[in-house]
């Protein structure tokens, strides 16, 4: 009797089949856009500059994203920015080929990540207003397996779309996805009450960060110490992925779109392998112990840039790049879970999402500035991309080794060591 007590309720199912739809153009749409512009310009460089841009008002927006899902009905924020993302796509389409390539992918990719930066909040902060309180969890679970899942799928049916059909096919798609997943989401009823509070949304971001920097800063200075760690690890080793795997499978080994989407299809198996693992290991991982996924990291990434530095054959070395790829994402996922955990059983729970959402935010300044550094990087050093690769491995082996001195004062659970 209880299980049908505990059932999820039409609204949230609305939202499910609505995120199903919208993450799935959003997936096909974030592998292909790049990979068209990577292909029009063949220029690591340029590639990397439109994608280090795209990502600077996600940064901005991600403090203003919770927030809003604070102020303004979650629902027509979804309805709202869906629309919103359907016409951006419907104007590249109109001026793909009227206006410069460049330029036009700029504004487009930095709108686009601007709205995913606002979005997703609004969605993770309706699931409690949507279902049972013992049901949280449960529902939280299926929102991330979804967008897991359009992570894994876009990238391998976009490449597979892009390979037959062109851009156009995936931005007709696109299209649909957006228009059709706002219509199910005007159907949705959020319980909203407007917040008594007067002050601006402008006003609360402020002192939401100048609250966050403070026990950061007074109460925590080891957790600036980990965001040193992981926006090195953004720098060094995230970049050289996001940049390194399009250029090196389209340009350096001038393989298909169909392969560059399996390989991006398998670095989310990665994510989603190093989630699972986390989770089945729970009871034996440490956090004072969490820096041997960041070595292994660190050798993953000099085997993938040893087995890029010989003339080898093509397909060899594409398998090395993947399978490395993927491990390298497991270990991180695996790292990264581990200091998510210490941070929110370290933080009041008034503190939790406000610090949160502030070291998500330091620690994503360094990734535009990876993108561009390694966008530069794979354009000047064409010829020896191993050595780059390489490079990456012993920068990212040096910030293990800091990691480890910093981890060694947590104690077994995650608390701070007395010794």
């Amino acid at each position: 009797m209880n299980e049908k007590k505990a059932k999820f309720g039409k609204d949230f199912l609305l939202i499910v089949i609505g995120q199903i739809i919208s993450l799935f153009g959003n997936g096909i749409l974030r592998f292909a856009l790049p990979l068209y512009l990577l292909r029009e310009t063949g220029s690591s460089a340029l590639f990397g500059i439109v994608t280090a841009c795209s990502l600077l008002p996600m940064i901005v927006l991600s403090l203003l994203g919770g927030v809003l899902a604070d102020n303004v009905n979650k629902r027509n924020i979804m309805v709202g920015l869906d629309f919103f993302t359907a016409a951006v796509i419907t104007a590249f389409y109109i001026f793909k080929g009227i206006m410069p390539t460049v330029p036009l992918f700029t504004i487009t990719l930095m709108l686009l990540y601007g709205i995913s930066g606002t979005y997703q909040p609004a969605v993770q902060a309706s699931i409690p207003a949507l279902v049972p309180k013992e049901r949280i969890l449960s529902a939280s679970a299926i929102v991330n397996q979804i967008g897991a899942l359009a992570n894994f799928m876009g990238p391998i049916i976009g490449g597979m779309l892009y390979g037959v059909w062109g851009i156009k096919s995936i931005l007709q798609v696109s299209i649909m996805c957006f228009l059709l997943s706002a219509v199910m989401e005007l159907f949705i009823v959020i319980p909203f009450q407007k917040q008594a509070e007067k002050r601006s949304i402008g006003e609360t971001v402020k002192n939401d960060l100048r609250e966050s920097l403070h026990f950061l800063r007074l109460e925590k200075p080891i957790f600036i110490k980990l965001c040193i760690v992981i926006a090195g690890l953004n720098l060094f080793l995230s970049s050289m992925i996001t940049i390194g795997i399009p250029v090196i499978i389209i340009d350096a080994l001038s393989l298909t779109d169909q392969m560059l989407g399996i390989t991006q299809g398998l670095l989310a198996v990665g994510g989603i392998a190093g989630g699972l693992l986390t989770a089945l290991f729970e009871k034996k991982l440490r956090p004072n112990k969490a820096s041997v996924f960041l070595y292994l990291c660190a050798g993953f990434t000099c085997v993938m840039g040893l087995g890029m530095i010989p003339q080898g054959v093509p397909l060899f070395q594409y398998a090395i790049l993947s399978c490395m790829g993927m491990a390298i994402m497991a270990a991180s996922t695996m790292f990264s879970i581990q200091m998510l955990a210490v941070v929110q059983t370290q933080t009041p729970s008034h503190l939790v999402g406000k610090v949160i959402a502030c070291i998500m935010t330091l620690i994503m300044c360094s990734q535009p500035v990876g993108q561009l550094l390694y966008g530069l990087l794979f354009e000047v050093l064409s010829q020896y991309i191993g050595a780059v690769i390489l490079g990456s491995g012993i920068i990212s082996l040096l910030i293990a080794m800091y990691s480890k001195k910093i981890l060694k004062q947590f104690g077994e659970n995650g608390g701070m060591s007395t010794e």
